[in-house]
């Protein structure tokens, strides 16, 4: 008898988990609009707008560190919980800060939430989806993100003629899908492998059955047990013992990859890119809205792919062909016209949409082994965090002393690093259940 599913309740749970994405593309896109208005009100220079973008990140790593280990111990729920409250207080926070400091604590405990939902909303839909369309799943998680990204570029855009208060107005929207989030968790089910993990069969079956039918409840139980063994308790120090060390590694070159790759400078610092080659305030605001919408277009793309192709040959894709167009872009830049830099940006954001944006996360939610899932993802996206904020902290200054075209021939660079170590190092996980992933490793 073959599994059969419920894809009502399998979809319903995962949407709402990954409204916690949305919230992640939210503060990720919020300041791209919102920093023109910040310069002005907080006086920034190269530094000081290289920090205040990067503080999300500082936050993020501060999150992770806490729902690692937070999530194993208390469960996937309460970690998405607490994070939709932080959410929701920073955003107000943000919007009402009389001061520099004031606006860039507000901004940490963003990221604080950013950080734990970034982690916890891929891995707790990884852990409910079955195994032949469980990258599927995870990306609705990304495709969130973009989501967010794009709403937030388009009221940034119609909040841009408001008045010097108008970032106020833009953080302060926050609050709206926070809320949303934090009454949909409230009605999702613990993660089934975490219950069973925790000595709660009967729990963990319940939800199971809310899945899948008796099959697939048998066999996923079945397969959970055999990867449980030993010691229990997790931390840090779990996630580098020498048998999980070669995944963790993989793990954390992948993370820090999808940062170091470059695309999110064109993401954050858009305005600062078009203004370089003479673009008005308002077609720098309306380029950002212009990339979110082919990076929700791609990101429908990859969710068609990533259970078809697999996610080695999507990922090898995307870091070669963005080690392609970062030199187009760069030499279009270098030369300072502008003709044609629109065409060659929105093209390396629609290749990174389809590969390594949706797929990082896919990989970082279902290579790590059961036991010690948490706090492995948490070291990962950690690792990932801490990569986003040297990103764009450095950018400002790159820009000011070298100029963008040598940022993009850096970072076209890096991925052909990139590209050889996925060809080499990566192994293919499409079609496979999380315990086979991990048997897979333990082998090697």
């Amino acid at each position: 008898m073959r599994a059969s599913y419920n894809w009502t309740f399998l979809i319903t749970v995962s949407l709402v988990t990954a409204m916690g994405g949305y919230l992640f593309g939210f503060d990720f896109a919020v300041i791209t609009g919102g920093l023109p208005f910040l310069r002005a009100a907080f006086g920034l220079d190269s530094f000081w707008e290289g920090f205040t973008t990067g503080t999300l990140a500082l936050g993020c790593i501060a999150g992770c560190l806490f729902a690692g280990s937070f999530a194993d111990k208390y469960g996937r729920r309460p970690g998405l919980l607490f994070a939709a409250s932080v959410f929701c207080i920073s955003s107000l926070a943000m919007a009402l800060a009389p001061n520099l400091p004031f606006f860039l604590t507000g901004r940490f405990f963003a990221g604080t939430g950013v950080g734990m939902a970034s982690m916890l909303s891929p891995m707790y839909i990884a852990e409910v989806s079955p195994p032949e369309v469980r990258g599927r799943m995870v990306t609705i998680n990304q495709l969130t993100i973009v989501l967010g990204q794009v709403i937030t570029h388009f009221e940034n855009f119609q909040l841009r003629n408001t008045g010097p208060d108008a970032w106020r107005w833009m953080f302060g929207l926050g609050m709206v899908p926070s809320l949303l989030f934090l009454i949909g968790v409230f009605f999702v089910p613990e993660s089934p492998r975490w219950l069973l993990r925790a000595g709660r069969e009967a729990d963990s079956r319940e939800v199971l059955e809310r899945i899948g039918n008796n099959d697939f409840v048998e066999n996923t139980v079945a397969a959970i047990r055999q990867t449980l063994h030993g010691e229990t308790k997790t931390n840090f120090r779990s996630a580098f013992r020498k048998a999980v060390l070669p995944v963790m590694i993989i793990g954390i070159c992948l993370a820090v990859f999808q940062q170091f790759c470059g695309i999110n400078v064109v993401f954050n610092y858009t305005t600062n890119i078009f203004k370089s080659v003479g673009a008005s305030s308002s077609e720098q605001l309306l380029q950002a809205v212009y990339i979110s919408l082919v990076n929700l277009v791609f990101t429908l793309v990859a969710m068609t792919l990533v259970d078809k192709w697999g996610r080695k040959s999507l990922m090898l894709i995307g870091a070669g062909g963005l080690a392609i167009l970062y030199i187009v872009i760069g030499y279009i830049l270098f030369r300072g016209s502008g003709t044609g830099l629109s065409v060659f940006i929105l093209m390396a954001i629609g290749v990174y949409a389809m590969s390594l944006a949706p797929l990082t996360w896919v990989l970082i939610s279902e290579i790590f082994p059961n036991q010690i899932r948490g706090v492995a993802t948490s070291v990962a996206v950690i690792s990932l965090w801490l990569a986003y904020f040297v990103l764009v902290f450095t950018f400002p200054m790159i820009e000011k002393h070298f100029g963008d075209a040598v940022a993009f021939w850096a970072y076209s660079v890096i991925c052909v690093f990139g590209f050889m170590f996925i060809w080499k190092k990566l192994p293919e996980t499409k079609g496979k259940s999380l315990e086979a992933i991990e048997s897979e490793f333990a082998k090697h």
